[in-house]
């Protein structure tokens, strides 16, 4: 039987990510098509206090690699975040979904009870279970970043809908 964990977690990684890959690749063409200055969408934010489009990806990517680690019990894999363009973003996604396709469920199993911490060694240092972790912490996060970076492209005009956002599933 495979961990719930893993199926709860790299899968569902691995699928949203992929459809963020395929809207990313569309708004490219778009803004190729129609001369439109890439950092125009890239740098759109939903409101001034909020990241722009090209961190939300990038937020996304790093916590489905850390997410999924840490539960596997495994280096967390770090890129360097200079990301600029839209290749770059590709290339971003690209390198994250090799990572989840290298683990293994196995690597999951038994991990529900086991302690994961958050900002270890300072005053924000919280404690999670591993099934806490993934269902109240990281998975939250990572639909926050992805939908994020799907609204904003939205609100820019980009002719994107719910089965664009969901993927194949």
């Amino acid at each position: 039987m495979t961990s719930a964990l893993y199926s709860h977690s790299v899968p569902v990684f691995k699928q949203m990510l992929t459809a963020l890959k395929t809207i990313l690749s569309q708004t490219s063409e778009h803004v190729t098509a129609k001369a439109i200055e890439p950092d125009a969408l890239l740098q759109a934010r939903l409101f001034p206090d909020m990241f722009p489009l090209l961190k939300q990806v990038q937020i996304a990517a790093d916590f489905s690699r850390g997410v999924s680690a840490r539960l596997a019990g495994v280096d967390v894999p770090v890129y360097e975040g200079q990301e600029k363009n839209f290749s770059d973003l590709d290339a971003l996604l690209t390198q994250t979904l090799a990572f989840l396709d290298s683990l293994s469920a196995a690597q999951f199993e038994g991990k529900e009870s086991s302690e994961i911490v958050l900002r270890p060694g300072t005053p924000k240092e919280k404690k999670l279970s591993g099934q806490t972790y993934l269902a109240h912490y990281g998975l939250p996060q990572f639909f926050f970043h992805v939908t994020t970076a799907y609204d904003i492209l939205r609100h820019n005009g980009m002719a994107v809908g719910k089965r664009d956002y969901m993927g194949a599933y």
